[in-house]
């Protein structure tokens, strides 16, 4: 056993979990064990640096999964395997939800399994509540694999989440057509974009994975490997065909919007030209000129006719407008 004090316990920024399971039951301990897992959420340098030498690794694989643009990738060491992949994450801006995705570590020695995340995530929430069935902190590379599997499961939810969303906001496009209806899209298509990228490098990993003979060991790894690896191109295929219906609806309704607005410029152009004939009459009618020389200068009614004669001519106008569809 590693006694390594308050394990288990929030030290600063980060975090050090140690789990394991005793007759399919998950409970926390203090003690790193045979068999055990370490779970670490946004460690400190030194907890890496604790975790590295007791366990001979490479400071920068613990390292590895804190940077975010971190790829994706199969590690094989002599005495250890690092498995790194992304996994999706929610991301709250101006008081709503957006997806990205984070890397996880997970690191295989001839005792124990380490992961290591930015943040805690639902991947290995569902692990450390005792909601996975068959879940064993002793077999270590089904654990890789059960990890994996749900990884590419909360794909598969978020995706639908992201589905839902957009057509909740399509039907707000339909009514009000605003800039942030189409932001909110934008983001959405975002989201995609990351989630698409992330599971076509987690894709490559997986074929890695299934011809590694150092993490597949019994036959129904290999098994587990095949749904996992069928779960992650149904993710992809999923993320693809929404995106191509999001950049679709995005255009469209871009389309629409811009389309109302030469209606709307057309219309107004329409009235001004119709408004403009009494103000050229009336700027006629105020030129500092003989009164003589004005029709209908003379008479009592002069205005009125005028006035009548302005009417008429915008009638006859706005007529002929309106038979060219101009309104």
């Amino acid at each position: 056993r590693v006694r390594m004090g308050k394990i288990g316990r929030k030290r600063g920024k980060g975090m050090i979990q140690i789990f394991k399971t005793d007759e399919g039951v998950v409970r926390q301990t203090d003690e790193i064990e045979m068999n055990s897992w370490i779970a670490l959420t946004d460690p400190t340098a030194a907890e890496i640096l604790e975790i590295a030498d007791a366990f001979q690794i490479e400071s920068d694989h613990l390292r590895a999964p804190l940077d975010e643009e971190e790829r994706s990738r199969l590690e094989i060491e002599d005495n250890y395997s690092l498995v790194l992949v992304d996994i999706p994450s929610i991301e709250e801006r101006n008081g709503k939800d957006w997806y990205v995705t984070i890397p996880i570590g997970i690191i295989m020695t001839s005792t124990n399994i380490i992961t290591v995340c930015l943040e805690e995530t639902p991947v290995l929430n569902a692990f450390m509540d005792g909601r996975v069935r068959d879940f064993h902190t002793y077999m270590k590379t089904r654990f890789i694999l059960q990890v994996l599997y749900k990884n590419a499961s909360l794909y598969l939810q978020y995706l639908r989440v992201i589905e839902k969303k957009s057509e909740v906001i399509e039907k707000k496009l339909h009514k009000s057509q605003k800039n942030q209806e189409l932001i909110e899209l934008l983001e959405l298509e975002k989201s995609l974009l990351y989630f698409t990228t992330s599971l076509r490098s987690n894709e490559v990993v997986l074929e890695k994975l299934m011809r590694s003979e150092r993490i597949k060991k019994y036959p129904e790894d290999t098994e587990l490997l095949e749904d996992v690896i069928i779960e992650n191109k149904q993710a992809i295929e999923m993320a693809n065909i929404y995106s191509g219906i999001l950049g679709g609806t995005m255009d469209t309704f871009a389309s629409v919007i811009s389309n109302n607005q030469n209606l709307v410029m057309k219309f107004l152009t329409t009235v001004t030209i119709v408004m403009s004939i009494p103000t050229m009459i009336s700027s006629f009618y105020g030129m500092n000129v003989n009164s003589r020389g004005m029709p209908f200068a003379a008479s009592p009614y002069g205005f009125q006719i005028i006035i009548g004669c302005s009417v008429v001519i915008c009638l006859i106008i706005a007529w002929i407008f309106s038979k060219k569809d101009l309104f």
